[in-house]
This record gives structure tokens, C-alpha cells and sequence, in this order.
């Protein structure tokens, strides 16, 4: 069976090369240098939007191109700038576009400036056709029933009903963050209830810090698929995997299901050191799943992880399974 799936592909690649090509796109990586928690809005038109973090942690920047490719030298605008005292003054973390009832939203964690570390998730909004263009307005914060640290969130639509997913510190102390759960009744309110599904259990999830965040979906084959990252923001940085069936509630914990063990980690021989952090769009073609994240090009660290501004923006092709699962390619290259 293997020799004859090889000889159908060198067959292809011989009389049909332009169904080949068209089948494994490629990218120029890094899409971006030092742009963390990357995430790639794909619109209607085609136009491909790349937001993420910045080192200095005190903009939002956007920038747009007719391919993945061509976001790498497209010009990169500010947005918006944070506050020089209070809210929003501090840590400006992993803004995401999002298109909802045809307006823009940008959603991202920030913290005090006189009090960095109480970081709380904000919306900013835009009703302009080009997010590039117009007035981006500040619509407040996202309340969640917890007072406490929060931060990543992200938006998706399933079966009529709009979601929300954010990591939180729901057990005090140096417990770190789960990934959490409500339904919205629009693009700023929850509605909850909020269910916890999942929290740090594995050796993985808690090197230096006990972390599950960054949480993207993907729905496809009957599942939703949830990928989120864990751990340090170092080498030890790395993806996990949550499902659950497309007729399950979503909003009974009991009903996902989680990998025992990362999906996607560092791997020395390709250099890709604590990639996470992801999202998803497709190819050109409309059908092939990309998945874009962070990653850096070297292992070692001098200071602290978070003062280190290299991480790079990738972009890679997700493959499936035969059971439908996506599979990251662990010891493949981009």
C-alpha cells in the first residue's frame, strides 16, 4: 500500500506538477520578526490580516496583504497606543481581529500602569470596511465572574451562538491559568455560565509556571478543536490539543477531551524553540489549514523570558489524520 501511494504521488508530481504545488504551500518564514502571539484574520475578500504582540508591550500594530507571504513587508500601522496611567497603561498582550456583524474588534490584555501585573482583557472597536482605516474606539473591558489575572481571549461563532475563551487565574495564588469558557450575548457581554476545560495537570504545562493559554479553534471533521499553549514562555513553551464532538455541549466540562501530552514543542535539530501561541486561517485555496505561531531560533535566554523580544512569527501547513485529528508535524520543519 505504501509503495503504491508513492508511486501515485511521483505520478502527479510528473504529469499534474501544478496540483502538487497547489497542494503544499510555502511560506517565506519568519513571517514577522519579533511579533509574538500572532494572529492571522483571513476576510472575505481574501485579505489577509496579521495583529500580535510587540516587545516594548505598549501598542497594538496592524498590518494587511493579498497573501501570508506578503505580510512579511507589508507596512505596519499603530492602532492604538496604551494609556500613560491606569487601565490599559501596561503589558499590551495578544490582540486579536475578529469580524463580527460587520464590524472590527480587537481584543487584548493589558495591565496597569501603576499595577502591571493586574491584567484584565479589553475590547477595542471599529466600524470602518478596512481595519487599516478609520477610528478604532475603546469599547471597555470584558467582566468575567472571577476578579482576577485574564488575558488571550478569543472569540468564535458555533451553531448560532458566539463563544468566548480566555485564560484565568481561577484558584488565587501561584495556581497560574486555566482556559475558560462562556457563551456572549454579544461581541463585549458573557452571559456564562464559565466552565473551566482545562487547567494545568500534566509535568508539561507546569515548567516554571503552571499556564494553559493562547487558546485557538478550528472545527472541522465533526469535532472542535481547541490548541492552546503552556508553561514559560521559554523553550520549555509548548501546544496542547482540546476536542470535543460537534453534538456535545460545549458548556459541559465533562465533555472535552485533552491530549496527555504536547502537541507541538521544541525541537532542537529544526531550532524551533517554545512555539505556541497559534491561530488559524487557511491558504489561498481557501481549504488548506495554515497555522500560524511564535517561535524562537534559539534556546538560551540571558534575563528574564519575557524581556527577550525574538519571537518570530511562523507559518505552517496543518496535516490530518485518517481519524480526522490534526496533526502538527512535531519533526518536520516549516
Amino acid at each position: 500500500m505504501k509503495a503504491i501511494r508513492f508511486l501515485t504521488v511521483i505520478l502527479l508530481t510528473v504529469f499534474f506538477p501544478q496540483v502538487c504545488l497547489a497542494q503544499t504551500p510555502e511560506f517565506d518564514n519568519p513571517i514577522a520578526e519579533q511579533r509574538a502571539d500572532p494572529w492571522v484574520h483571513k476576510a472575505d475578500d481574501g485579505t489577509y490580516y496579521l495583529i500580535a504582540t510587540v516587545p516594548e508591550y505598549d501598542r497594538i500594530v496592524l498590518r494587511k496583504a493579498k497573501s501570508i507571504n506578503g505580510l512579511k513587508h507589508a507596512t505596519e500601522k499603530e492602532i492604538w497606543h496604551k494609556h500613560e496611567k491606569g487601565v490599559m497603561g501596561h503589558h499590551i498582550w495578544a490582540p486579536e481581529l475578529h469580524r463580527i456583524e460587520g464590524k472590527w474588534y480587537v481584543y487584548f490584555a493589558a495591565g496597569e500602569a501603576e499595577d502591571i501585573w493586574n491584567i484584565r482583557m479589553w475590547v477595542l472597536l471599529n466600524p470602518s470596511d478596512d481595519p487599516m482605516e478609520g477610528e478604532w474606539k475603546e469599547e471597555g473591558r470584558i467582566k468575567t465572574s472571577r476578579e482576577s489575572f485574564s488575558l488571550d481571549a478569543t472569540t468564535f461563532e458555533y451553531k448560532g451562538k458566539r463563544y468566548l475563551i480566555w485564560a484565568q487565574n481561577v484558584r488565587g495564588g501561584a495556581h497560574g491559568t486555566a482556559l475558560v469558557l462562556s457563551e456572549m450575548k454579544d461581541p463585549l457581554t458573557l452571559t456564562g455560565p464559565e466552565v473551566i476545560i482545562t487547567e494545568p495537570e500534566f509535568s508539561w504545562e507546569r515548567m516554571k509556571y503552571n499556564v494553559n493559554e493562547g487558546a485557538a479553534v478550528i472545527k472541522r471533521n465533526g469535532k472542535v478543536f481547541v490548541t492552546y499553549s503552556a508553561s514559560a514562555t521559554n523553550h520549555n513553551y509548548c501546544m496542547g490539543l482540546l476536542w470535543i464532538d460537534d453534538k456535545a455541549d460545549l458548556l459541559q466540562a465533562s465533555n472535552w477531551n485533552k491530549s496527555p501530552g504536547p502537541v507541538f514543542y521544541s525541537n532542537d535539530e529544526l531550532r524551533r524553540y517554545g512555539p505556541g501561541h497559534n491561530s488559524f486561517t487557511t491558504a489561498e485555496d481557501g481549504e488548506t489549514v495554515i497555522m500560524v505561531y511564535h517561535a524562537r531560533d534559539y534556546k538560551e535566554i540571558q534575563g528574564h523570558e519575557l524581556s527577550d523580544p525574538n519571537r518570530a512569527t511562523r507559518a505552517r501547513v496543518v496535516q490530518w489524520t485518517e481519524s480526522g485529528f490534526p496533526d502538527f508535524m512535531q519533526n518536520q520543519g516549516d
